[in-house]
C-alpha cells in the first residue's frame, strides 16, 4: 500500500471501498484521491447521501470515519485512464482482490464499467450489482466519476451511487 504513488484510504471493516479506475497525475502530485476539479466523486458521494457536507479531496483521509474508503484498479498516474494496459488493468484487478479480502469492506464499488470488464475479464458486465464478489466483499459497479465521463451527469451519478449505498 505504502509503495503506491496515490497511498489508499483505507481501513478494515469498511461500509463501502471506493475503487476508481487509476489515479490522475494532478491527484497523485497532491496526495489526496479525485483532486482534478472536474471530477465529480467528491459532490457525487455527497448528494448520494455518503458524507453530511461535501468534502474536499484534501479531506480524503476523514472518509474512513464514515466508513469509507479509496483505491484505485491500477496504481500508475495517467492523464487519462485510456493510457493504461490492459496486463496493468489484470494485475490491478487481482491485487485488488487481495487488499478487499485483507481489509473487508462490506461492499467494493467499481468506479468504472470499462476497467470493471477488463481488469475483471467480464467483458458483459453491466452497471449496477454484480453477480461475483471480489475479495469476499458485495460489488458494485458505477460510472466513473471523471469530467472526461461526460455523458453521465451528476445527477445520475448520485442517484447511482445512492443505490448501492441502499
Amino acid at each position: 500500500m505504502e509503495d503506491k504513488p496515490l497511498p489508499d484510504v483505507i481501513a478494515p471493516d469498511l461500509d463501502v471501498l471506493f475503487c476508481g479506475i487509476n489515479p490522475s497525475v494532478l491527484s497523485a502530485e497532491r496526495g489526496h484521491h479525485f483532486a482534478r476539479p472536474g471530477n465529480r466523486f467528491w459532490p457525487a458521494i455527497h448528494r448520494a447521501g455518503f458524507t453530511p457536507r461535501l468534502f474536499t479531496p484534501d479531506e480524503d483521509r476523514q472518509l474512513p470515519g464514515l466508513g469509507l474508503g479509496i483505491t484505485n484498479v491500477a496504481s500508475r498516474p495517467t492523464r487519462t485512464a485510456a493510457e493504461l494496459t490492459r496486463e496493468e488493468l489484470r494485475e490491478g484487478a487481482e491485487a485488488l482482490a487481495d487488499l478487499v479480502a485483507e481489509y473487508r469492506p462490506r461492499v467494493l464499488a467499481v468506479l468504472g464499467i470499462t476497467a470493471y470488464r477488463t481488469g475483471f475479464a467480464r467483458p458483459k458486465a453491466v452497471m449496477g450489482l454484480q453477480q461475483e464478489r471480489i475479495g469476499g466483499a458485495t460489488t458494485w459497479v458505477v460510472p466513473n466519476p471523471s469530467g472526461l465521463n461526460a455523458h453521465v451527469q451528476l445527477p445520475d451519478l448520485a442517484r447511482l451511487y445512492a443505490q448501492l449505498r441502499a
